[in-house]
């Protein structure tokens, strides 16, 4: 039987694969000690007892939906599952309903999964309200969107929020691993080669899911070996099997290795060189790479101080709103803020003077180049500062027409020293012009 005849027709690896226990799922330990919320949630002599909700946030393919069903097959409960992408009100208070009727009448106890629980509206969580409060259900909600802006405050404040990370690469190994040997999985009838594994890992990107669904589409191109005598081995994954059976030209981009700084010297490098469509190139990359959104825009707002200063002020703030934006709406709409900064960096005007000054300033610092603070700028509001010379003869600037006062700043050993100079470039050109003045106003520097 070829591997493409062996595969079709069953149900998703991923989902044959799921874990029956809390004790079969990889990563989140940090939520799983003894003793834990989902521990506690998944006891069995606990199933008719009051039990608190929970609402799990975290990427795709941390195991939202895995946990959820552990945890009703351990503790025994009724599990129903609805997705808000699907469910509306109606059937939200049948479920209800029928976990109310199962208590009073069974004394059986209902789990409600709710999956992506930030697409319900309002009125729709307003709906989950009496039964999560009057313990009707135990609600166990899913969302890859921050909850704190997603999900209501009333059901909030009724619910555990944990927060679920992505899965590590010894985590996505140890599912590779067990699925190619598992019964439910593709029980040894093919092996994995060591870069093909690797592959997988590196393009799973934390995701489970991702892993299992491209481990599969793999398994159904591998090739049967055949040796001297013709005996067939059992065919072997290969790292060309991944990259064939999965759309991607990113299977290289390794987020703990070379590839992931080069991609992003390279992206900072074409925003720093003005080069708008390298730039979204490489922003291309990572996020289909899934690249932590966080770290590309933390990149983005350092390139914007760094690379474009006062040359163009809104930079920064438009870097900012980007971070921001991604953190509040999640991947994969946080795609589209992050396009939009790294387009405006790319085609702005530059300058590293702000840069180059503080590097400056620090370096005289460090070197000892900082001498005493001027008396007439030293703090003069506490107790017999004033009879120590503190504050006097400092010139308030308000009180001049022009709203700067010739007097010093500079400690004395560092009188005339010139850190920030601005350039010629966009909005600096101003700069310069009324720094030129200022100078001179200040002392002839």
């Amino acid at each position: 039987m070829t591997p493409t005849a062996l595969f079709q027709g069953q149900t998703p690896l991923a989902v044959r694969m799921r874990p029956t226990s809390l004790d079969e799922v990889a990563g989140q330990s940090h939520l799983l000690r003894p003793g834990s919320p989902l521990v506690l949630l998944a006891r069995p002599d606990v199933s008719t007892g009051a039990a608190t909700s929970v609402i799990l946030w975290g990427p795709p393919g941390t195991g939202k939906t895995t946990l959820a069903q552990a945890i009703a097959r351990s503790s025994g409960r009724r599990f129903v599952e609805l997705s808000a992408v699907t469910a509306g009100v109606k059937d939200v208070r049948e479920v209800m309903q029928e976990a109310l009727t199962q208590r009073d009448l069974y004394d059986h106890s209902t789990i409600l999964f709710l999956d992506e629980i930030h697409r319900f509206t309002k009125a729709q969580q307003d709906a989950l309200l009496p039964g999560v409060e009057n313990g009707w259900i135990v609600l166990i909600a899913a969302t890859t969107e921050n909850p704190s802006f997603s999900v209501i405050s009333p059901l909030l404040s009724r619910s555990l929020l944990l927060t679920l990370q992505s899965l590590t690469d010894d985590d996505l190994g140890l599912l590779i691993d067990r699925a190619v040997a598992d019964s439910r999985g593709l029980g040894g009838s093919v092996t994995l080669d060591a870069d093909a594994r690797a592959a997988l890992v590196r393009l799973a990107s934390g995701d489970a899911r991702r892993a299992l669904t491209a481990l599969e589409a793999a398994a159904s191109l591998a090739e049967p070996a055949a040796d001297a005598d013709e005996a067939v081995d059992a065919p072997t994954i290969t790292a060309d099997d991944v990259a064939n059976a999965v759309d991607r030209a990113l299977l290289r981009y390794d987020r703990q290795g070379d590839e992931h700084y080069d991609v992003i010297s390279a992206f900072i490098k074409s925003i720093r060189g003005s080069d708008v469509d390298a730039s979204l190139h490489y922003l291309a990359r990572m996020v289909e790479a899934g690249e932590d959104p966080r770290f590309i825009a933390r990149r983005l707002v350092i390139s914007a101080a760094e690379d474009i200063g006062l040359a163009d002020p809104q930079a920064l703030v438009i870097a900012v709103a980007a971070a921001d934006a991604v953190a509040f709406i999640g991947m994969p709409e946080g795609r589209i803020p992050l396009a939009e900064a790294t387009a405006y960096l790319a085609t702005t005007a530059k300058s590293n003077a702000a840069y180059l000054a503080i590097d400056k300033a620090i370096a005289d610092v460090r070197a000892g180049g900082f001498g005493r603070v001027p008396a007439h700028l030293r703090d003069a509001h506490y107790p017999g500062a004033k009879r120590l010379g503190h504050g006097k003869g400092y010139i308030y600037p308000h009180d001049s027409d022009i709203g700067v006062s010739a007097q010093q700043y500079l400690p004395d050993d560092l009188v005339g020293r010139r850190y920030y100079e601005p350039t010629n470039h966009g909005a600096e050109r101003d700069v310069q012009a009324r720094l030129d003045k200022i100078r001179r106003i200040l002392g002839g520097r």
